[in-house]
């Protein structure tokens, strides 16, 4: 198992490294650099920019500088926990990430806890009880929740809730708090506006897990060794408890891999449709204006984050379910 762990934690490593390259690269990709895009806008508002201002403007930026030289400069300092300037904001990228990061990681602790909290329950549920009412209203409700993009719920509960309400629901703070400090209040207000984002965001991983763990749970179910049990004479929940569940738990587990990554990410689209201030808009803000500092270092956190809870779900796979076996 010590071996197993070094050598994840090696490829782990490498992997990271080899996201850093292909994030910083990618987002050059695009013709052109920040420069140009502020130059577009500026243009847009009627202000113009000289060839020598933009050069001027690029060296200031290091833009000028082969891509080599960039992304080294860029390594260098992240390796020191300084991930360069925001472009856009003119603020150093840890304090423009830090504003938000707070925010994203409590509305997505909460919606992953939402998640699972009813996942497991109705999952179980409507594995040990399969074809009865419960079982068929869970799975209408189910189908509803995968067919249903969240942007488009978050777009229905903006209306009604202006429409029937006279109140906005989005964001996370009411006016009042938006730009205050941190206070009792603050936090209060805070946990007012969070649960109806993270009800949102959790509908469609609830449906699907619910569905994945009612199709495992079912098929380890009619295996012999519950039929065995059974014939025992043990009880029916203790049967379903003892070896079933844990099994059908794998594929719950192994969603770790990409549940971390929606801390930093959260979702894009459902964060913009209700003006959370998260790090998904963010990204596509950065994204847009090609403020390749900002946009990278937000992609590489993602892509860290992706590799440790893939870690995380191997090393617990190979705990829970007693057929994985680690090879020496």
């Amino acid at each position: 198992m010590a071996g197993f762990v070094l050598r994840r934690l090696g490829l782990s490593l490498l992997t990271v490294w080899a996201i850093s390259v292909i994030s910083f690269g990618i987002i050059q990709l695009p013709p052109g650099d920040y420069i140009t895009s502020y130059i577009a806008r500026l243009q847009t508002q009627g202000d113009v920019i000289s060839e020598e201002e933009a050069e001027t403007l690029r060296q200031l930026y290091g833009l000028d500088k082969p891509f080599p030289v960039q992304y080294l400069r860029w390594a260098t300092q992240a390796a020191r926990g300084k991930f360069g300037l925001a472009f856009e904001y003119d603020r150093p990228v840890s304090e423009v990430i830090g504003d938000r990061l707070v925010l994203t990681v409590a509305l997505t602790f909460t919606s992953i806890i939402f998640t699972w909290m009813l996942a497991i329950p109705i999952g179980l549920y409507s594995a040990v009880k399969q074809y009865s009412v419960g079982d068929y209203a869970f799975t209408f409700i189910g189908f509803i929740g995968l067919a249903v993009p969240n942007f488009l719920l978050a777009l229905i509960v903006l209306y009604g809730g202006f429409v029937f309400f006279n109140a906005n629901v989005g964001g996370l703070f009411s006016p009042e708090y938006e730009l205050a400090p941190y206070s009792i209040g603050k936090v209060l207000d805070l946990l007012n506006h969070l649960w109806m984002p993270s009800i949102i965001l959790a509908m469609a991983g609830t449906a699907q897990l619910i569905r994945v763990l009612r199709a495992n749970l079912l098929d380890e179910l009619r295996k012999p060794y519950v039929v065995t049990a059974r014939a025992k004479g043990l009880s029916e929940w203790r049967v379903v408890f003892k070896y079933p569940m844990r099994v059908a738990m794998n594929p719950l587990i192994s969603t770790i891999g990409y549940l971390l990554p929606l801390i930093v990410s959260g979702s894009i689209i459902v964060s913009v449709v209700m003006s959370l201030p998260t790090v998904g808009p963010l990204l596509l803000k950065a994204l847009i204006a090609q403020d390749m500092f900002l946009a990278g270092t937000i992609i590489m956190m993602i892509g860290i984050l992706t590799v440790v809870g893939t870690f995380i779900s191997d090393i617990l796979l190979a705990l829970v379910d007693p057929r994985i076996r680690v090879d020496s």
